[in-house]
Parts: structure tokens; sequence; C-alpha cells
């Protein structure tokens, strides 16, 4: 018996394993492409870097330029007897290295900015979790009820279903003018948009998944009495609770999805703003540890979600599989 007990704990630890270095190198494989295109010039860098201009009178040091504009102004020097151009292989400025990219993201939460009127990269970011929160919010306090009802009465399903199933088609975007006229220029319009986007979504994803409850299982408790309001709260809530979570799970990442576009409407703000204003300026790097610091939030969040379903709903093999 405690052979098979060994057996069986190694075996798990072994699978434990398998998982941890097969999601460490989902990311350390992008992580390597992306280090072989900055640091290994004969892969890509289709520019150079000028370290010394020479004779060429518009040449800077630090300038980027095509190699072949600069093969050609070396030919030019050499022909005229002039200053040879010197030059180190170098990457367009939208493709800053990694180790760039690490220390912007260090400086923009570590170092305020210098400009006091400019806000931070933080303060960017958490101004743009409160637009999600309020905006997943509302939605899931409208979208959570009617998709349980459309799941569970027919009737309310041929209410609402063939509406929203329009709905669903239309770009949350296009209705960012009418939200900016009714709600004002702030983040009214802006949380309209996470809403529009994702409710309707909701809606037909969690009433389908109460069509997937069990028919005997409401079927039983009709026939013990169970009417309505206590139907609901007794046998389908209870019943399709893993699924609901997982669900939104999934919606919260829509809502993600749909931040970009919703702060472009009205006044400037959020980690949107942050990003248009860095990539003006062509701080590529800051651009890119801004959208890596969206991905890591969204990511991490999910990760916390996950763990807490496993505690909520420890009976639910499913949440273990996430």
């Amino acid at each position: 018996m405690s052979t098979l007990f060994t057996r069986l704990f190694s075996a798990g630890r072994t699978d434990f394993r398998k998982r941890i270095g097969l999601g460490l190198g989902s990311f350390l494989l992008p992580l390597l492409i992306w280090s072989l295109v900055s640091y290994v010039p004969f892969i890509w860098h289709p520019k150079v870097d000028i370290t010394d201009p020479g004779g060429v009178d518009y040449f800077q040091v630090d300038m980027l330029v095509d190699k072949t504009m600069f093969n050609e102004e070396v030919s030019n020097m050499e022909r005229e007897h002039q200053p040879i151009p010197a030059g180190t292989p170098a990457n367009p400025i939208y493709l800053p290295a990694p180790d760039d990219v690490a220390r912007a993201l260090y400086n923009g939460f570590m170092h305020p900015p210098v400009d006091s009127d400019i806000p931070s990269m933080p303060q960017s970011l958490w101004h743009s979790i409160q637009i999600i929160f309020w905006g997943f919010l509302i939605s899931s306090l409208i979208g959570v009820p009617l998709g349980i009802l459309s799941g569970t009465y027919n009737a309310v399903r041929r209410l609402n279903e063939p509406f929203i199933e329009f709905f669903r088609y239309l770009p949350a975007p296009a209705f960012g003018a009418l939200a900016v006229a009714i709600l004002g220029i702030y983040d009214g319009p802006k949380i309209a948009i996470i809403v529009i986007g994702t409710l309707f979504q909701q809606i037909l994803i969690i009433a389908n998944t109460t069509r997937k409850l069990d028919g005997t299982i409401i079927e039983a408790a009709r026939t013990l009495g169970a009417r309505n309001i206590h139907l609901l709260t007794k046998v389908v809530i209870p019943g399709i609770l893993p699924d609901l979570y997982r669900d939104q799970r999934i919606l919260l990442g829509w809502a993600w999805t749909y931040l970009i576009v919703a702060e472009l409407i009205g006044t400037s703000s959020g980690i949107t703003w942050f990003i248009t204003q860095q990539a003006r300026y062509q701080h590529f790097d800051n651009v890119y540890a801004a959208i890596i610091t969206i991905g890591l939030i969204g990511f991490g969040s999910d990760l916390v979600l996950a763990r807490l379903g496993r505690k909520l709903f420890p009976w639910d093999q499913t949440q273990d599989q996430d």
C-alpha cells in the first residue's frame, strides 16, 4: 500500500513539475526569440546606429539610418577621401531590446515623472483598473441575472435573446460619440463602452451555461414543489455556480480588450494616454513596458481568480485544470 502511495505521489509531483516547466517555457520561448532578434546582429538589425558621423554632414551620433544609406555614404566618403562614418548594427527604434524595456519598467514604477502634471505609469494603470472595475461590475449586475433568467425560462429567452443576438454584432466603439454626448467627456463614456462591449456577450454566455444544467435536476426540484425564486436560488444558481465563475473570468479578459478603445473616447486618460504620449515622443521602451504591465496585471489577476475558484468549488474537477 505504501509503495502504491509513493508511486502516485511521485507521478503527481512529476506531472506538476512538467506543467510548471511547460508554463515557463511558453514565456521563455518568445523572450528568447526577442533576445536573439535584439542582440544577435546578423539575425535582423536593418539599421545602423551612428557612432561617428565622419564626413557626412547630416549624420549625427546615435542617429539611426538604413544600412543601404549608410553603405552608400561610406562609399561616397571613400571616393571623396573624406572621413569614413562609423556605426553599429541596430534594430528600428520601435523594437527596443529586453533590457531597455526592463529598465523602463523599473523606472516607470520607481521614479515619478519630472513633470508633476503628467501622471506616472502606476497612476495611469490605477485609473484604468477603476474603469475596468466599474464597467465590468455594471455589466455583471445586469448580465448575470438576465443570463440566468434567459437560460432558465423559455419565455424570457424568446423575449431577450433575438434582440441581444442582433445588438452584440454592433461594435461598441461606434457608440463612442453618443456616449460622450450623453455622459460627458470624462470616465462615464469609457465605462459605458466596456459595458456595451461585454454585457450582451455576457448574457448569451451565461444563458448557455444555465441551459447546460442537467434538466433532470430541475424537473426533480419542480416535482418536489420548487417554484420561481426558490427554483433559481436553491437549484439553478448553486448548480451553475462553478461554470458561472469561470465564465466571469473569461469575460473579465474581454473587458480588458475594450479598455484601450474606451480610453480613446472623451478626455485622454489612463494607461492608453500614457502609451500614446510615450509613442508620440518615440519612447517605445516605455510603450512596451506599459503593454507588458497590462498583460501581467490581467494574467496575474486571472491566476488569483483561478486559485480562488479551486478554494470556492473544490468539488468541481474542471477548476483544477485551469
